[in-house]
């Protein structure tokens, strides 16, 4: 088996929300009856407006380190295409630096899946590939492999903890396959108010 049939083959086995498991649970319970796969194109529709960040990540990757650097700054998101698309723009600064960077969210309505690209401004380059999931109640798991430091990892998102004026991010990776996961960045938002938000 393949790196990337086995990415697959592991991806698959954590979104239970999918089309396909949803179809087998259907199909276990009401065999007559088609099943019809959710509708998970207004999912990020928490993510549009204007927001404090607050970010957590990780300096040194999948060394056993432990030294966290600390940023803070503002996130505007903008909805596209009646929900089926956003893009947002990040940027904060920290003892460390400036990051500054946009993330191109996509859905496909006929897989049900969504694909978010990073990009910051020291590449000018869209991240690929795609870390790609899906929603299932209330929490969203996204996955891709990339190559670090010549090695081939497994990264994860997960969006939790949603309300209408917070939100939870936290980003993985696993260079052993999945069985492990050390997290590398973390943010938590809070939602600029209305009055705020025009102001600016």
């Amino acid at each position: 088996m393949t790196s990337i049939q086995r990415l697959m083959s592991y991806v698959l086995s954590c979104i239970g929300g999918l089309a396909l498991h949803a179809a087998n649970a259907s199909a276990q319970t009401a065999p007559a009856q088609a099943a019809v796969p959710r509708d998970g194109q207004h999912d990020f529709d928490f993510e549009a407006g204007s927001w404090k960040i607050h970010l957590k990540r990780l300096v040194h990757p999948l060394t056993g380190s432990h030294s966290w650097v600390e940023f803070d700054g503002t996130s505007v998101t903008h909805k596209l295409w009646d929900g089926g698309a956003q893009l947002e723009r990040f940027d904060t600064d920290g003892p460390s630096g400036h990051v500054q960077g946009l993330t191109l969210r996509l859905y496909d309505p006929e897989s049900h899946r969504w694909s978010l690209y990073w990009a910051n401004q020291k590449s000018g380059e869209l991240g690929l590939p795609a870390t790609v999931g899906a929603f299932k109640d209330g929490r969203g798991e996204f996955y891709d492999q990339e190559i670090w430091h010549g090695k081939p990892i497994l990264v994860r998102y997960v969006w939790s903890k949603i309300t209408p004026n917070s939100a939870h991010f936290e980003q993985a990776w696993s260079d052993d396959w999945g069985k492990t996961w050390e997290v590398n960045w973390i943010t938590d938002q809070t939602r600029v108010s209305e009055d705020v938000a025009k102001a600016q």
